[in-house]
């Protein structure tokens, strides 16, 4: 069973009606690396998780878990 990293970025963003292009200049990347997150292409380094985490106003673990493929 393969582990990757789940996260809820989309879900919150949408939430609190932000664009993609606002949360990318906030945390300090392209659209592009937004995009790849959400899809689960990009899996971001310690330092950007918390940086969305804290844009966010919660913890790392709200948007981001272990997953397992089946």
């Amino acid at each position: 069973m393969a582990e990757y990293i789940a996260n809820k970025v989309q879900k919150m963003r949408t939430d609190c009606e932000t664009t993609q292009e606002e949360l990318a200049e906030k945390v300090g990347v392209s659209r592009q690396t937004v995009i790849a997150i959400e899809r689960g292409r990009y899996t971001p380094s310690v330092l950007l998780a918390m940086k969305i985490a804290k844009f966010f106003r919660v913890s790392v673990e709200e948007i981001f878990s272990i997953s397992y493929e089946k």
